[in-house]
């Protein structure tokens, strides 16, 4: 079935990585706490879903107002929905869904700081800055574009819903949200080698931009071996239970994607097989790791 336009620039294909990474933290707090609220579990998952909906919004109306949506080599996984260039009236409404996005989540975060303290409210506030600052500041920084993804829906995610959920900081829920930041810095890694050109021309300046496709294929590389090598340091470490390493069946796909990237790195229809392998070992691993680190507990 066909969405309505209006519906376009939420991405809401791509917001289905955000309940995969909520689920981590989930995992890491039913494991500690042995027992949790599911209606406050429900709420961090929509706080979740909220933010990841505002900066997706946000992205699309501010990549139509530079231009860039009209230059972009748009593929299933990047370039923007396409939805404001066909739409242009809806780019108001656009902001307006970014910025009442944006208002639930931190709603959701003042409901969750009032019950587990104000602990958490430097947590909810970067992120909030994070999903507002991210198209303008972060993404004209090399690192900072490079981090950014992993740590709004890496380490946020995982490390404040654990948080949310049980009152206490965890050094188990930080260890499992390190792979999980590092596949997702990933998948907008690869995601943004078909717009270097377009992101060049409105002064974007991440990895592909500034040290090129080549190296940041090298780089696509050394994070995926990273995230799963990590599973493994902190399973040997005692951070993570032994059965999180089921996570690790994902690994043959993350392989072939970076052996892909790698080989096509400047042939961009030949890289699409690798970026769709990158967007199911972004889904299929947290949920992996969430049902191992959640398993533990029975074991």
């Amino acid at each position: 079935m066909k969405l309505p336009p209006v519906l376009g620039p939420l991405r809401l294909p791509f917001v289905v990585l955000t309940p995969c990474c909520v689920a981590v933290g989930v995992a890491t707090a039913y494991r500690s706490a042995g027992a949790l609220d599911p209606a406050w579990a429900i709420w961090v998952l929509l706080g979740a879903i909220a933010s990841h909906v505002s900066v997706n919004a946000f992205n699309e109306y501010f990549d139509f107002r530079s231009g860039l949506d009209g230059t972009t080599q748009r593929t299933p996984f990047s370039g923007g929905s396409g939805t404001l260039p066909a739409h242009p009236e809806l780019a108001m409404t656009t902001l307006v869904i970014a910025v009442v996005a944006l208002l639930v989540a931190a709603w959701i975060g003042v409901a969750l700081v009032a019950r587990r303290g104000w602990a958490l409210a430097p947590l909810g506030l970067f992120g909030l800055v994070l999903v507002v600052t991210y198209t303008t500041w972060w993404a004209r920084r090399p690192l900072a574009c490079l981090l950014a993804p992993g740590l709004g829906i890496g380490v946020l995610v995982v490390v404040g819903t654990h948080f949310s959920l049980t009152g206490e900081w965890s050094a188990m829920a930080l260890a499992a949200s390190l792979p999980v930041a590092l596949l997702v810095s990933n998948l907008l890694l690869l995601n943004q080698f078909p717009d270097v050109d377009a992101d060049r021309a409105v002064g974007r300046r991440n990895v592909p931009i500034v040290h090129g496709r080549d190296v940041a294929a090298r780089l696509f590389t050394a994070l995926m071996t990273a995230s799963y090598l990590s599973m493994v340091v902190f399973v040997c470490a005692g951070k993570l239970p032994a059965s999180a390493l089921l996570a690790l069946a994902t690994a043959p796909l993350g392989w072939a994607a970076a052996r892909s990237a790698r080989r096509f790195a400047n042939d961009i229809p030949a890289l699409l097989p690798a970026m769709r392998l990158n967007v199911l070992v972004n889904l299929l691993t947290p949920v992996l790791l969430a049902l191992g680190i959640a398993g533990a507990r029975h074991l």
